[in-house]
């Protein structure tokens, strides 16, 4: 008992192991002299007690000192159980695909277990988010961050800014190196945990079957982890002369003037840094406004503050070609009504990224699509038996995060006798790094009212206290906007949305309040941290009341208490 409380993992843990027969354990005595001291006798009372036995022979939970022997088991708390040949150098017990967050998450996470793991990737090892997305557009903002900190110093009543200028190839030169560092923490991270890296593009040879250059590699399980990459129309004419969102990260110096198409968040984010850095900036995009599947008071408001702040929003426009000035080297955007959008140095599509599964070969898997994207139940489960798919490629919740929690939870299932594990896709919370930053989590207005009744809503738009001082109209500061969603009598909130300074570092706190189910009077039970932003969720009007006292209409002396908020209502 005391060797197994030291040891748990080595204990209970389902891992690459061997199958131990009663005979194979022996005397207590024979495995001493293997040198397992206590945990001879815990192997002998196991084995006595029925059976199967796991004896971790790889990774954290390596059983030190036993002699490995033929077969193996994998038993433990329900986990799945395989059999496989003599250990071979190209069979594993577990295959990515795809050395990005999620596979290496979840490869990572299986070698703890003692499971035998290699991950195929052919490129630069942290996959999109290290290499082309998170991290690197991160550092990019950050820097037009600084410039709008620099643009505000003079309302501050500092002087001497206006000689500010940014070093693009400068920036970009540390930024890669950091990226580039990072590469070699994740390689490094892979080799400290016992991981086999397999250089080479991945294709399935049949079930459990995939070719990297002239090997072809087996395992019992194998993970698609491959991501996806920019999408670029085939049919728009002149979509050569543009570059993808990958494409940014490759610029060597600064634009002076750029069209940046699409709606989502990457198109969103990527003209706010430019537009901060002083680039000409025009975003186009097909509907009224950008990130339109977002609440209603975020998108608006965020459609508001990118026009005060000079970005020119092209609405209503589909671009329909994209021509090239060889004397100039300007391009042209032209509508599909013939209308020209604009004219500058440099165009980004931004419109929709497509799953990475082309070279895949998935067909001599049995591996099924639903639409372009790899079809999986939800613990991730491919129509292949022993394959698996997470992250981007499957089209569900494409984050970061949400790829890293699959592939873990997918390692404790198959490796870790968590019959049960698998990762929650509801209510993800998500933040877009624009200007200002966007955070939300659960359901917009729209949809709540869609789906239920009973809808209460609570919104507050005002100005941050940061601008509070400077000598400009009122009318032109910045706005935050927020927004709670809640149902039912007792006010659960099931929708929590923010745009303005903060939002993105705001979010994560209440986001694991929403997953714990607060109500309203929660949040109004929680003491406001003060002078922040943040603390407007919490004070929002009717304050106080619901859950308690019979709900009545805006307070007067609610709406009076902090006069720096500028409006707030509930409905």
């Amino acid at each position: 008992p005391q060797a197994c409380s030291r040891r748990r993992s080595e204990c209970v843990s389902v891992v690459r192991s061997r199958t131990w027969s009663r005979s194979d354990v022996g005397s207590r005595r024979g495995l001493a002299r293997e040198g397992e001291g206590m945990m001879a006798l815990v192997l002998t009372r196991m084995v006595a007690l029925g059976g199967a036995l796991v004896v971790p022979t790889r990774g954290l939970g390596a059983a030190r000192g036993v002699s490995p022997r033929s077969g193996r088991v994998m038993m433990a708390s329900g986990g799945e159980t395989s059999s496989s040949p003599s250990p071979s150098p190209t069979h594993f017990d577990y295959l990515v695909i795809g050395g990005g967050s999620g596979g290496i998450a979840s490869a990572r996470r299986a070698a703890t277990y003692g499971a035998k793991v290699a991950v195929v990737e052919r490129g630069r090892m942290g996959g999109t988010c290290v290499n082309v997305g998170c991290v690197p557009k991160k550092v990019m903002w950050n820097a037009a961050h600084i410039m709008e900190m620099v643009h505000d110093a003079p309302l501050y009543q500092y002087s001497g800014t206006e000689g500010v200028r940014l070093d693009w190839a400068a920036l970009k030169a540390a930024r890669d190196a950091y990226v580039a560092r990072l590469n070699g923490i994740y390689q490094r991270n892979l080799e400290n945990s016992g991981v086999t890296k397999l250089d080479g593009l991945a294709s399935f040879e049949g079930p459990k079957a995939v070719r990297v250059g002239e090997t072809v590699y087996t395992a019992d399980h194998v993970l698609i982890a491959t991501g996806g990459v920019p999408s670029v129309p085939d049919e728009l004419p002149g979509a050569e002369h543009c570059l993808t969102s990958d494409g940014f990260f490759e610029l060597e110096a600064m634009p002076k003037s750029v069209a940046v198409v699409g709606a989502g968040y990457i198109a969103v984010e990527l003209a706010g840094i430019f537009n901060a850095l002083g680039a000409e900036t025009s975003l186009v995009v097909r509907g009224e406004r950008a990130l339109r599947s977002f609440d209603d008071l975020v998108s608006s408001t965020l459609d508001a503050e990118m026009k005060r702040q000079g970005l020119r929003v092209v609405s209503g426009t589909t671009l329909g070609a994209v021509a090239l000035d060889e004397a100039t080297g300007l391009k042209t955007l032209v509508s599909t009504e013939g209308d020209e959008v604009a004219s500058v140095e440099t165009v980004v599509l931004a419109v929709g990224r497509k799953p990475l599964t082309e070279p895949l070969a998935l067909d001599k898997a049995g591996v099924d699509l639903r639409g372009a994207y790899v079809a999986v139940d939800d613990f991730q489960q491919t129509s292949a038996p022993g394959v698996y798919a997470l992250g981007d490629v499957c089209g569900h919740v494409e984050l970061t995060p949400m790829a890293i929690a699959a592939g873990r939870r997918l390692a404790d299932r198959l490796f870790g006798g968590a019959s049960a594990a698998r990762a929650d896709y509801a209510d993800v919370p998500t933040v877009v790094f624009s200007h200002p930053p966007v955070g939300t989590i659960g359901l917009t207005e729209a949809q709540a009212r869609a789906r239920y009744d009973d809808v209460n809503v609570y919104t507050s738009t005002f100005v941050n206290l940061y601008y509070g001082p400077m000598p400009i109209d009122p009318a032109d500061k910045p706005k935050t906007a927020m927004k709670l969603v809640c149902r039912g009598p007792e006010d659960k909130v099931i929708g929590l949305h923010v745009v303005g300074v903060g939002a993105d570092e705001m979010l994560q706190g209440f986001a694991v309040a929403f997953k714990m189910g607060a109500t309203k009077a929660d949040f109004d039970a929680c003491v406001a941290i003060h002078p922040t932003a943040a603390e407007e969720f919490v004070t929002l009007p009717v304050w106080g009341t619901r859950g308690s006292v019979p709900y009545s209409p805006l307070f007067d002396e609610d709406k009076q208490e902090l006069p720096e908020k500028e409006t707030a209502t509930a409905r």
